[in-house]
């Protein structure tokens, strides 16, 4: 069975492990440095309240994790919030981003938030199907948004009226 919480403390050495794969597979992230715990803690601390983090834990193992992360620290975005949703390898493609999103959708609209907007890479076609089967849709791609290992990569926005 799948339990999706609200993350805690002891949770972050997986966030932090799944984060790390989705920087190492450059599929989610122009990140490009894996991370400790000393920069997830920092991040943690900023995910607090209405930016919150939310783990998926499958027989007491966390195999994925979401955030509401703040868009724009300017008032008038106080509504927009930015999500990230990372899972575990061995588990993706199991809908397990599915439960997830509808989490964090029901988190953001009792936090006060309108819209959530992310971006993703244009060849992520696992996360793209997953937001446009809940009604997000494409705003638009950047291009050459950002440089991962030499090469420059563009960024596709999408958006949803929550």
């Amino acid at each position: 069975m799948l339990l999706i919480r609200r993350a805690a403390d002891q949770d972050l050495p997986r966030i932090m492990l799944i984060y790390n794969q989705g920087i190492e597979d450059r599929i989610a992230t122009l990140e490009s440095d894996v991370k400790d715990l000393s920069f997830m803690r920092e991040w943690f601390g900023k995910h607090q309240g209405r930016y919150a983090v939310i783990v998926a834990e499958k027989d007491g193992v966390v195999v994925g994790w979401a955030s509401i992360n703040q868009y724009n620290s300017r008032c008038a975005y106080d509504g927009v919030g930015d999500l990230s949703i990372y899972i575990e390898r061995e588990s993706r493609g199991k809908g397990i981003g599915k439960r997830l999103l509808n989490e964090l959708e029901t988190l953001g609209r009792d936090h006060g938030f309108y819209k959530f907007v992310l971006f993703t890479f244009p060849f992520n076609g696992l996360g793209q199907g997953l937001y446009r089967k809940a009604g997000y849709r494409e705003v638009g791609v950047f291009q050459n948004q950002g440089i991962l290992d030499g090469n420059f990569v563009d960024v596709m926005a999408m958006e949803k009226q929550l």
